[in-house]
């Protein structure tokens, strides 16, 4: 019994070896992407996305927990706008701050406290096309070690990816009002 323990005990150090080895192959850093037509010019847009107040319509980490505690402090929108978060384990804590705000791009400084810290860049760009806007939507930022072993089972492509075409969707349907 103790020689199969043993056993055991090597091939389960084996494989968490491998896991680490591997996962120390992975990229330094991450970008999720996603991207929608939304048949508005951007203007219309433009005010969902620049200004946190607005938020609460459409991303989807706004539904996930009701009772989520929101602050509001720098500019009213747009370039130098803030805003806080404090929830559930689902949205965590966190805040956001746009850093660079025109009629083609929101550029926003994420940095998430809980349940892990991390320091990301997120980019709305919109693209006029005749009578709709692209609207592309990403996410970048670097991957730590723990990043890179949370990625060898899922990827942040698959944990947020979902998060972002809700978002999008949901701009898209106010928008297209």
């Amino acid at each position: 019994m103790i020689k199969i323990m043993a056993i055991i005990g090597v091939i389960a150090i084996v494989v968490v070896a491998v896991i680490l080895a591997y996962a120390t192959t992975r990229p330094d850093t991450f970008r999720v992407q996603r991207a929608t037509s939304i048949k508005a010019p951007p203007e219309k847009i433009l005010p969902h996305v620049g200004d946190f107040h607005a938020w609460g319509a459409w991303s989807p980490w706004e539904k996930m927990d009701p009772a989520l505690k929101r602050t509001f402090s720098g500019a009213a929108s747009a370039k130098g706008a803030i805003y806080a978060w404090e929830g559930n384990k689902k949205v965590g804590k966190g805040r956001m701050e746009i850093t660079d705000a025109s009629p083609s791009k929101i550029a926003i400084k994420l940095d998430f406290i809980e349940p892990f810290e991390s320091h990301n860049v997120t980019e709305f760009t919109l693209e006029p096309r005749g009578d709709s806007t692209n609207l592309t939507w990403t996410m970048s930022g670097p991957a730590p070690f723990i990043s890179k072993v949370m990625q060898v089972f899922v990827s942040m492509d698959a944990m947020i990816g979902k998060d972002f075409e809700a978002g999008l969707a949901s701009l898209k349907t106010i928008t297209e009002k």
